[in-house]
Order: structure tokens, then sequence, then C-alpha cells
């Protein structure tokens, strides 16, 4: 299935990652991260125009980058062969570098700047590795100072305009959050936001007067929406309603405008609106795509975002509040592929066991037969969504002749909270039933070949992928597990200790629930597979160790079933190494086509 006439995997893979703008104080300066060089390294662009310069140069990847509020330099996060424990680093104008963190054992999670520019809040968890604790950091003598003592996953998200106070997000679970004014004074946090049930609450950010906070929130609503919540009573106020969900957003510093994005089923719309006279504006000029890192200038006047579109891999643009107008910033050069060989996916609803509509993406290749071979691809999460962005693995995919079709099945996020409940702890076999239903709808469309379909997913997506194929062996042809879960106690048991319980609230608690993740492991259910298997996991994985790995791989070997395994001694949970990238996937488009095709 591959031809002399294909452009090669490595050409879509140099279709550079470009993400996470910040301007200078000046707002002449744009840094981003881009792993143009082949890992993510900050990269600095002259707005007036001019070519841009690399800043950083390490040999790990950099995970963030931001500009002090008052001055030319900047702060970054790096960990080491992708195992996210986060160390925060000083960039100064001049190039120096000082590392400001340096407890190779912890993750450091970078909150924000002081207004005045002389401290950052950072949250970490060098503790006892599952709570983390608040600190704030002079940035001229490098004294630390702890301010507070957290439970479980703590972030400082904003400074008050006068310094005294940090907002803190702290999430019990992954839909049940809470905030915290922490009054860096007397050391005293004090609860903004009492509710029954399960609430978000996203982005928080100091109104000019230090007195409210603007934020998303869901609480007692289906949707994330923006909101202003005042600080002296609690109120919560709602700006506006949406059908939809808003997940990020952005206000300028003085308080006039709000910068947010709407994602209507997978496709994000941007829009801006004058928060004194409610005036809103829909940005229409823009490809088709996802848009996210909203970033304001210091003059309350521009924002800078990532725009990522399957015929438009990701680049930095520029919004004008004022004037309405866009631009884009960097040049993406799509590997030199062009856009017309880029596929498009159409949006798809298919019906599932209880009528639920299934929201998905399909690629159909351009060229071959008229009922190509198939891939069901599963996002991971699975509090997470497939979105209509640049997936340069997918489109290697199509080009080589598959279609594609990634679902959103229930437990996807995007599409309110009652659907990404419905594959909570017992309900987890529902979504897996979704996937068949899949199948059985390209075979009802005939879209496909009935008899030559695959499954391929990435962390929880592979343990979908394990799922489906001992629930459902007789569906799939051929299968690829990349740094899925096998056995979920044993998963639960070796997580790193600060996600074990945002994960148990999803799939159910070792505590109560053991047997039922013994049920639904795939491990136990090895015999049912008879598809082909691959097998793809990195040695640095602390969220999915690489032990869940090691025991399909065993399993299948025993029974001498056909299993391909590969791992990666320097990548995590992400892989981030070009080479590997390179080798993984053009191995996984060879072990597809050879039982697909």
């Amino acid at each position: 299935m591959e031809s002399t006439n294909l452009y090669p995997l490595y050409r879509y893979l140099q279709a550079y990652n470009i993400s996470l703008p910040s301007f200078s104080p000046d707002g002449q300066h744009v840094i981003f991260l881009t792993d143009v060089t082949g890992l993510p390294q900050l990269w600095e662009l002259p707005l007036p125009g001019g070519w841009p310069r690399q800043r950083t140069f390490e040999m790990e990847r950099i995970a963030f980058g931001q500009y002090s509020p008052t001055r030319t330099q900047l702060v970054y996060g790096q960990d080491e062969g992708g195992n996210e424990k986060m160390q925060i680093w000083m960039l100064d104008a001049d190039g120096r570098q000082r590392q400001l963190t340096n407890d190779p054992n912890a993750i450091h999670h970078f909150g924000a700047w002081s207004r005045d520019g002389r401290q950052i809040a950072f949250s970490h968890n060098e503790r006892n590795g599952r709570d983390f604790d608040i600190a704030v950091m002079d940035i001229a003598t490098g004294q630390r100072r702890e301010v507070y003592r957290g439970e479980r996953l703590m972030l400082p998200t904003d400074w008050s305009p006068h310094q005294r106070y940090l907002v803190v997000q702290q999430n019990h679970v992954p839909f049940n959050h809470d905030l915290y004014l922490l009054d860096l004074v007397d050391g005293q946090a004090r609860q903004l936001t009492p509710h029954d049930g399960d609430a978000r609450y996203l982005h928080p950010t100091f109104a000019p007067d230090g007195h409210s906070l603007y934020l998303i929130s869901d609480k007692g609503r289906e949707f994330l929406t923006p909101a202003r919540l005042d600080l002296p009573d609690g109120a919560l106020h709602f700006l506006f309603e949406t059908d939809w969900d808003v997940p990020e957003m952005v206000v300028s510093r003085d308080g006039m405008w709000l910068v947010y994005v709407i994602n209507e089923d997978g496709t994000f719309r941007l829009h801006s609106r004058h928060l004194a006279d409610g005036q809103e504006n829909i940005v229409n000029d823009l490809p088709a795509g996802v848009m996210s890192g909203l970033a304001f200038s210091q003059n309350n006047r521009q924002v800078a975002f990532q725009l990522d579109g399957p015929q438009n891999p990701p680049d930095i643009w520029l919004y004008d509040v004022q004037s309405g107008q866009t631009r884009r910033l960097t040049q993406n050069s799509r590997g030199g592929i062009p856009a017309e060989a880029l596929q498009a996916p159409t949006l798809i609803h298919y019906p599932t066991f209880d009528d639920l509509q299934i929201p998905a993406f399909f690629y159909r290749p351009n060229n071959g037969p008229e009922r190509p071979p198939c891939i069901v691809y599963v996002h991971g999460g699975p509090e997470s969504q497939f979105q209509n962005k640049y997936e340069p693995v997918l489109q290697y995919f199509v080009q080589r002749g598959f279609a594609v079709l990634a679902t959103n099945v229930r437990g996807s996020t995007g599409y309110g909270r009652t659907y990404t409940h419905l594959d909570d702890v017992e309900k987890r076999l529902d979504s897996v039933a979704d996937l068949a239903h899949a199948v059985y709808w390209l075979r009802q469309r005939g879209a496909v070949q009935p008899d030559r379909i695959g499954i391929m997913g990435r962390s929880y997506g592979g343990f979908m992928v394990l799922a489906a194929v001992t629930h459902y062996p007789e569906l799939w042809q051929a299968a690829v597990d990349i740094v899925g879960i096998a056995n979920m106690v044993t998963f639960l048991e070796n997580t790193s200790p600060w996600r074990r319980h945002l994960r148990e609230a999803e799939y159910g608690s070792l505590a109560h629930h053991r047997e039922l993740l013994a049920r639904i492991s795939p491990i136990h259910m090895v015999d049912h597979i008879t598809a082909p298997m691959l097998v793809i996991h990195s040695d640095n994985d602390t969220r999915v160790p690489i032990g869940e790995a090691e025991q399909i791989v065993a399993a299948l070997r025993d029974r001498r079933h056909p299993v391909e395994y590969l791992h990666y001694a320097n990548e995590g949970h992400q892989m981030v190494h070009l080479e590997n990238k390179i080798d993984a996937y053009r191995h996984t488009a060879d072990f597809l086509a050879k039982f697909l095709a």
C-alpha cells in the first residue's frame, strides 16, 4: 500500500508543532515553543517582522516559556527523558540561564509572575510526591518561601493587582475543583467556591480592581461558560449562555476585553466581547481548526494564539480586538506537502446500542478502492476529545490508502457534563460497545472493506484498543496499543502517586472497586484476542508505567499469538524525539498494511 509517488512519513512529522505564545513586556516580541530542531525549544519572533531566533538549546524538551511582565527575561520548564518531573529555569535577555528549582524527583508547576515581575509563584510535590504545596520565589535573589501546605493537586494561577493574594485552583478530581484566595501575609487560604456536586473552575484571573475573578465554570450547568466571581460574597455571575463548551479564555489586564473560544463539535471558533457594553465579535476569517494558548499583550489590544487545523498545521496568529483583524505570525511549512494533499475529515454521527449519537471524524483517501481498509482511532483521556486539527500520523495513513474513523465515544469531553460521565466506573464497557457500533456503522454504510478494519489508540485509548479486541474480537483484523493500560489494578498501583486519586474518580478505586477493575482489565481476557497486535511503550512513562505493556506482550507471547513490541528508552508518556516518532509510526503503518491490505 505504498508507492514512490507518496510523501514519506518524516515529511508529515516535519510540519512542526508550534504552541504557547507569550508577549514580551514591550509588546515587540512573541516567544513560543516549536520542535523545528527535533525537540520542543523556545523561539522568539519580532512582531514588526524578521527572522525568529532560537532562545533555548537543550538536549531535553522544553514544556513552556513565559515572559516577565516587566523585564526581558522569562521562565521556562524542562524535564528529563519525558518523565514530567518539571524543573523551572530562568533565561535572561543576554541568554544566561539559571535553574530555579532543583529536585529531580519532584514536579514543579509554574503558576504566575507577580505584577511587578520580581517574583514567581509555583506548586510542587517535593514533600511526599502526592500533595502539592505553594511556593513563591524572589527572582533576583533566588530566595524561596513556602507559603501554603497543600493537599492533592494545587495550582496558583494569578496574583492580585496589589500582590498580597494568590488565587489557587485545587483539583480534587478532574471534574471537581475549588478556588482559594491565599493571603501571602498571614498564609491563610479562604475557600471561594463552596458547592454541592461537581463543578469546574478554570483560568481564574483577577479583575483590575482585585475584587472579583474572571473564570470559566460549569457549576450547575452542562457546559463550561465564562463567569465573574465576586470575592466579597462568593457570588458567581455567568456572562452569557452557550450550548457548547468554552474551554479557554483570556481577559485583558485593563478588564475591558474578554477573548474566548467555543468548541463547536470539535471545531473551535474565536470570539471577543467588550465587557463594558457586551458587544460581541465572532472572528470568521480564520481557517477551520482548534485555537488554544490565548495570551494578551501588555497594551491590552492584541491576542496571540495557536491555530491548528487539519490542512493547516499549528501556527501562531495575532488578533487585534479593536480592529477585528487577524494575522498569521509564523509560517509552518507542512513539511513541503501542499494543503490539497491533506484531508479535511467529515464530521459524522453514528447510532450506538442505546440510540445515543456518537460524534466522529471520518477521513477517506482520495485514491484507491471504493471501499478501502479502515482504522478506528480512539483518543486518550478519557476526559478528552478528538478535535479537527492536524494529525500527521493519521494523514500519513490516509495517504497510504486507509480510511480513518476517529471516534468521540461516550466519556469524551466537549459534549456536556452528562455525556462525559456516561462511562464512569461501572459503565466503562458501554464506551467499548460504542467502538463496536462504529464498525457496524461503517459496514452498513458500505464505506470500507468490512473484513479489513483495525483499531489504534494511545494511553487510555490503548486500554480501549485492548478492551475492544477482547470483548469484540471478531470485528478487528489488527490492533495497535500505544502506552495503553492492560491491567487497571496494576496501573492504579503503579501510576504516579499524585495522579492515582484523579484516575480513581474515573475508573473506580482500589479500595472499593478492585473486583470490577480486575474484571474489566484486558490482561485477564487475552485468550479472546484474535487480531495481530502491535504494542508501543516508553521507559520513562510515569502515567502509564511500562509494566502495562510488558504484561500484555508476555501474555500474548505465552500463547504464541502474533505480537510485535517497540519500546523507547528516552521517551515518556508523550513521544517527542523525531527519530523515535518516525521509527514508531512507520512501523505502525507497515504493520497495519501487512494485516489490512
